[in-house]
């Protein structure tokens, strides 16, 4: 151990210190760790609220959805599907149907999007269908010839529907009659109630197979768009360049970015937000330390003078002042750090913070750190704490040793 070391350490554990000196030198450690554990735990927030947004997002939606120009839709789909399939980097292409209809429960009614999807090749990417509440994912015309519908969770408790049950959907898109249009209605039995996790889907959302929702919609044979999910999601822009090339100037592609721009990009506002404000505690912790490289200086003004007068050089006195405010900084961010992550691991393991799904699309607060994250806090803890002492060091290596002993 160098000398600067030796006195830094020495000054820091001497049982000889004021109390006062040393409550505080207590505080600036404990206020370096609440700034690093707050925000450590604001931006575990926040990137779990992100990662648990994006997949739950991914679990229901595509990660490309190529749209025809025309407002048509896509008639010889099937063609486009083959022509398309073994592009580089494609998981699954699926055709779907959207629309919006009327359901109809026990005498209450509600607006719901209704999606029509080909079941055996949604089964295999969507998620929505996978986690089936009750009843089964079963899209199979029943003897009477009625289709079968999915509900989601909530929409189901809502209306207080459950598998077996029959329900009426009418569709916007009726019948052209001497009396004007019809809005046209179709009976359907729900065979199985789905729970995505994502409060929306699970409250607006309904399944039913491509024939039933083109039926409903008296439109043919037709889609409205091909969903594409992709092998890597970091080749997503990539893979739909290529897809709308392939499809030709009759087609349009949008990314699961793009559809939800708006939304991760005030995440991303908001991490940038937290990290400016609640940095602030930190900044004040290194006020403390501030105080306490003064207070220091002041107390041990006497030894300074000692250690000058014996042949110590004025850098040696500054580093013995700066490794001080390093130590203290670097037990603070290290106990912010282990308290931070700790805080933040046992919140989201045992979804300790409910949430209401319905404002906030997911039921808890989940937490997910980032040892990015980790690196940057502690470089700037410690930056700031090692900043606040260098006006206090810079002090004590002007002191003159004979202003100071001149009475000794």
């Amino acid at each position: 151990m160098n000398f600067e070391w030796l006195v830094a350490l020495r000054y820091l554990r001497s049982p000889n210190r004021p109390a006062v000196l040393r409550l505080v030198t207590l505080l600036s450690v404990i206020g370096v760790a609440a700034g690093v554990a707050t925000l450590v735990i604001a931006l575990a927030m926040n990137t779990g609220f992100r990662q648990a947004i994006r997949d739950r997002l991914l679990g229901v939606t595509a990660h490309i959805n190529l749209k025809p120009v025309s407002p048509e839709g896509i008639r010889s789909y099937r063609e486009l599907i083959a022509k398309l399939n073994f592009t580089p980097g494609v998981r699954s292409i699926a055709p779907a149907i959207y629309n919006t209809v009327l359901l109809t429960a026990g005498g209450t009614s509600r607006g719901v999007v209704l999606k029509g999807i080909d079941p055996e090749i949604e089964k295999q990417s969507n998620e929505a269908l996978r986690r089936i509440a009750s009843g089964k994912p079963d899209f199979a015309l029943d003897p009477d010839g009625v289709p079968a519908i999915l509900v989601g969770a909530i929409m189901a408790e809502e209306l207080k529907i459950s598998a077996g049950d029959y329900i009426s959907l009418t569709s916007p898109q009726g019948s052209l009659t001497p009396f004007g249009i019809v809005p046209r209605s179709r009976r359907f039995r729900v065979t199985g109630v789905f729970n995505s996790g994502f409060y929306d889907y699970d409250a607006n959302w309904g399944f039913v197979s491509l024939p039933s929702a083109q039926s409903l919609a008296g439109i043919g044979d037709v889609v409205s768009l091909l969903e594409v999910r992709c092998l890597q999601l970091d080749d997503v822009e990539h893979v739909a360049e290529v897809l709308r090339a392939r499809a030709g100037p009759g087609f349009t592609t949008s990314t699961w970015m793009d559809e939800n721009r708006a939304l991760f990009r005030a995440l991303s506002l908001e991490k940038l937000v937290t990290a400016m404000f609640i940095g602030l505690i930190t900044f004040v912790a290194g006020l403390n330390v501030l105080v306490v490289m003064t207070m220091t200086v002041t107390d041990k003004a006497r030894d300074i003078a000692v250690l000058v007068a014996m042949g110590a050089r004025r850098v040696q006195i500054r580093r013995i002042f700066l490794l001080q405010g390093l130590i203290v900084g670097g037990i603070g961010t290290l106990l912010g750090l282990i308290a931070g992550y700790g805080l933040s691991s046992a919140a989201d393991k045992w979804r300790l913070i409910p949430l209401n799904a319905e404002i906030y699309a997911v039921p808890y607060v989940p937490f997910h750190s980032s040892g990015l994250d980790a690196v940057w806090i502690a470089a700037a803890a410690v930056a700031i704490c090692i900043a606040a002492t260098l006006l206090p060091a810079r002090a004590a290596a002007k002191i003159l040793p004979v202003e100071i002993l001149r009475f000794e």
